[in-house]
C-alpha cells in the first residue's frame, strides 16, 4: 500500500464557484492557489504560502516532487477540486491530468459511500469529532476575505481584492485554518476506516471525474440567441402584465395575490400547480391573461441558458454536470450546475429548424411561429448540448430497467418472460390485471385504453405504493375515482405476489437484524448486517447489494409496531427518518440500477467510447464523424445489454439514437 499524503488547498478566483462550477472557476486568468496544506501519514501538516512564490508552476513541479510522484497516494476532501486546480496551476496537458488522476483518492466519496454528509465541517460534527479535529469556524469569514473579490471602498483604497499584507493577522489565521483542514480530513478518515470504500468504487469516481472534466460542448450561438429572445419577450410580457394589473411589480407574489383578491380570485399561492388549476376554470379575460403571463414568465429556461453561458469554459464546454454518489441512499449520480437530469422535455417537431430561428436573435419572428415563445425556448434547452466539431452524439438508454430489476430481484417470472420476449410490459401488465387478450391492446382497438392503466400501475406500484402513488404517476388522468384506482392497485398486487413478498421480506429482515444484530438475507446476494466499530458514535444497518457494494443507514432502530428508523443529517444536526419494506425495495432496486449503469460505463470506456455525460439510465457519447454512427449505436446497445456477472438471469436491453444535438427520442 502506497503512503498517503493528505492535501488541502485554498484558492482565489473572481468567478463565483457556486454559479460557474469548480472547473470554470479555475480556468479564469486570475485564478490563483493561495495556500497548500499537506501531511504525510500522521505527520504534522505543512502549510505553504504560494503567494510568496511568483512562479507557482515551477514551485509546484520542482519544489514539491511528491505531487506528481506515483509512489504516493494523494487524498483530499472533494479531491476533484484539488486535482483540477493543481493541474491548472502546473499547466498539465489533458493526457497528463488523466494519468495523474490515478494517484488520487477522495475522502468526500468515503463519507458519501457511508451515507454521511459531504461537507468537511458537517462530516466532523456528524462523527462527533473533538474540537481539535474539527474544521475551524472562522474559515467561512476568512475565505470570503481572501478568496473572493471585495467591494472597492474609500476605506480600502478602492481595491477589489484582499491580499495577505492587507491583514497579516487574518492571513496567519488563514494559514492555520488550512492546516486544520488537513487535520480534520485525516481524523475523519481514521473514523471511517472500518468501512473502506471498495477500490472498484474509487476507480468509478476517477472515471467520473475524467468525464466531468472533459465536459460537454454547448452551442453558444443558440444560447446567446435564446437569451436575447428571452430578454425581449420577458420585457414585453412584464410590460403587458403591468398594464393589465396596474402593479409596479407584477412579479411580486404578494402584489399579484392582492390584485387577484381584489378581482374576487382567491389562490393559495402562485405555484405552477396553483396557476394551472386556476386556468382550468372560468376566469375573467384579464385575469386569465395575467395568469398565462405568470406561467410564461415562470419558465426556468432563461436561468438554464444563463447557467450554460456562465459555466462554459473558453472551449465552449460545460464541465461538472454530475455529482458522483450524489444520492446517499442509493449511490446514484445527482445533477449539478445545469441539472441535466431535469431538463424540460422536447416535444417540438423540426427541432433543427427551430434552433436556426432562435439563432437569428429575432423574437418577433419567433413569436409569429409560436404562441408561447418561453415554452419553445424551454423545450430547446436540451439541444444546446452538442457534440464537439467533428463528432456526433450516440445516445443509448436502458429499457424499463427498474421494472426489469424489481422483477429479477423478486423472481417475478411472468414479468421476466415479457422482457425476454416482446418487452411490452405495459400491455402485458394491463392484459393480466384486466383479463383482456394481450394482442387486443393495440392502437385502433377499444382495449388500447388499458395500456395507459398498465403503464401507470407498472410505474407506480412496484414499491408498495397505493392510490396516492397512482395519482403521482398520472393516475388522476385515467378518468377513475379513488375506488377505481384502488381496484387497479389490488389487481396489480394479486398478479405480482413475489414483488409483494419481497417488500415483506425486506421489512422483516431489516427489523430482525436491527433487533438481534444477526445477519439476514432476504434474497440471494442481498444481505442486511448491523455493523459497529470501537470509538464510532453509532452503528450502521448495512444493505449489501448483489454487486458487493453496501448501502448505509446510520443509527438504526425499530418501534414496537415494527417501523424502521434511522438518522439523516439535516441542517447541522441528526434527524430521525423512517423507512419500510417497500422503500427499502426501492432503494435496493435503484441502487442495483446504478451498479448496472456503472458496469456499462466501464465497458463502454474499455471499448473506446467517450461518454460526455449521462442522465438517469441514459448515456451520451461523442463519436468521431469518421466512424459509422449506425454501427456504433448497435455496438453501444450491445454493450449496455451485457449482464453484470453478479446479475445472472437479468434481461437487460437498451435503445437509442444518434444526432447533432441532445434531445429526447
Amino acid at each position: 500500500m502506497k503512503p498517503i499524503i493528505t492535501v488541502d488547498i485554498e484558492t482565489y478566483s473572481p468567478q463565483d464557484i457556486k454559479t460557474v462550477g469548480a472547473y470554470r472557476y479555475a480556468q479564469d486568468p486570475e485564478f490563483q492557489i493561495l495556500l497548500l496544506g499537506y501531511a504525510l501519514a500522521d505527520n504534522d501538516p505543512t502549510v505553504i504560502d504560494l503567494t510568496s512564490w511568483p512562479d507557482t508552476k515551477h514551485f509546484l513541479r520542482e519544489q514539491l516532487p511528491w505531487l506528481l510522484d506515483d509512489s504516493y497516494t494523494k487524498r483530499a476532501h472533494n479531491a476533484a477540486f484539488e486535482w483540477w486546480c493543481l493541474s491548472e496551476a502546473m499547466g498539465l496537458s489533458w493526457e497528463q491530468r488523466v494519468l495523474w488522476l490515478q494517484q488520487w483518492e477522495c475522502s468526500m466519496v468515503h463519507a458519501l459511500y457511508c451515507g454521511l454528509p459531504a461537507q468537511l465541517g458537517a462530516l466532523g460534527a456528524a462523527l462527533k469529532q473533538p474540537e481539535d479535529a474539527l474544521k475551524m469556524k472562522e474559515g467561512k469569514a476568512l475565505i470570503k476575505y481572501f478568496c473572493t473579490p471585495c467591494k472597492p471602498t474609500k476605506v480600502n483604497g478602492g481595491r477589489t481584492r484582499n491580499l495577505p499584507h492587507h491583514d497579516a493577522a487574518k492571513w496567519k489565521l488563514f494559514c492555520k485554518y488550512n492546516g486544520m483542514d488537513v487535520i480534520a480530513e485525516r481524523a475523519n478518515d481514521r473514523k471511517l476506516a472500518p468501512w473502506p470504500v471498495p477500490e472498484e468504487i474509487m476507480q468509478q469516481w476517477r472515471e467520473d471525474v475524467e468525464m466531468n472534466a472533459r465536459g460537454v460542448a454547448v452551442d453558444m450561438e443558440l444560447v446567446e440567441g435564446a437569451l436575447a429572445c428571452s430578454a425581449l419577450i420577458t420585457e414585453e410580457q412584464t410590460a403587458e402584465c403591468k398594464a393589465l394589473t396596474g402593479l409596479a411589480n407584477p412579479g411580486s407574489r404578494a402584489q399579484l395575490l392582492g390584485w387577484l383578491h381584489n378581482r374576487g380570485i382567491e389562490l393559495p399561492g402562485l405555484t405552477k400547480e396553483d396557476v394551472g388549476k386556476a386556468l382550468a376554470g372560468d376566469l375573467p379575460s384579464d385575469v386569465r391573461r395575467v395568469l398565462e403571463l405568470r406561467q410564461q414568465l415562470g419558465k426556468t429556461s432563461n436561468t438554464k441558458y444563463e447557467t450554460i453561458a456562465a459555466s462554459a469554459g473558453p472551449d465552449h464546454r460545460v464541465r461538472g454536470t454530475l455529482q458522483f454518489y450524489g444520492a446517499s441512499r442509493t449511490g446514484r449520480w445527482a445533477g449539478r450546475l445545469l441539472q441535466v437530469q431535469n431538463l424540460p422535455r422536447t416535444y417540438l417537431d423540426h427541432q433543427a429548424e427551430w434552433r436556426d430561428i432562435v439563432k437569428l436573435h429575432d423574437p418577433e419572428a419567433l413569436a409569429l411561429l409560436t404562441d408561447n415563445v418561453s415554452d419553445t425556448l424551454s423545450q430547446l434547452i436540451r439541444t444546446a448540448l452538442v457534440p464537439a466539431k467533428g463528432y456526433t452524439f450516440v445516445d443509448a438508454d436502458f429499457s424499463a430497467i427498474e421494472a426489469r430489476l424489481i422483477a429479477w430481484l423478486a423472481g417475478e417470472e411472468w414479468v421476466l418472460d415479457v422482457f425476454r420476449t416482446t418487452g411490452k410490459i405495459y400491455e402485458a401488465t394491463a392484459a393480466r390485471i384486466f383479463g383482456v387478450p394481450f394482442d387486443s391492446i393495440a392502437k385502433g382497438n377499444p382495449n388500447y385504453k388499458y395500456r395507459q392503466r398498465g403503464k401507470v400501475a407498472t410505474l407506480a406500484l412496484g414499491y408498495q405504493g397505493g392510490v396516492g402513488a397512482m395519482k403521482r404517476m398520472g393516475g388522476d388522468q385515467l378518468g377513475l375515482d379513488d375506488e377505481g384506482l384502488q381496484d387497479i392497485v389490488n389487481r396489480w398486487r394479486r398478479q405480482n405476489p413475489r414483488i409483494c413478498k419481497l417488500w415483506r421480506r425486506m421489512q422483516d429482515a431489516a427489523v430482525h437484524t436491527i433487533r438481534t444484530g444477526k445477519t439476514t438475507q432476504p434474497r440471494a446476494g442481498v444481505i442486511f448486517r448491523k455493523e459497529l466499530a470501537p470509538d464510532f458514535p453509532f452503528p450502521f444497518l448495512t444493505l449489501q447489494l448483489p454487486s458487493g457494494r453496501k448501502l448505509f443507514y446510520a443509527d438504526p432502530g425499530t418501534t414496537p409496531d415494527d417501523r424502521i428508523t434511522y438518522k439523516e443529517w439535516d441542517n447541522g444536526g441528526w434527524r430521525e427518518a423512517e423507512t419500510y419494506g417497500g422503500k427499502l425495495t426501492e432503494n435496493l432496486t435503484q441502487a442495483v440500477g446504478r451498479d448496472c449503469l456503472a458496469f456499462a460505463l466501464d465497458n463502454l470506456r474499455r471499448a473506446g467510447y467517450r461518454v460526455v455525460f449521462h442522465v438517469h439510465d441514459e448515456v451520451i457519447i461523442e463519436l468521431p464523424d469518421t466512424q459509422d454512427a449506425d454501427a456504433a449505436l448497435q455496438d453501444v446497445v450491445r454493450i449496455m445489454s451485457i449482464v453484470p456477472p453478479w446479475a445472472e438471469g437479468l434481461p437487460l436491453n437498451a435503445a437509442g439514437w444518434h444526432g447533432d444535438f441532445f434531445t429526447k427520442d
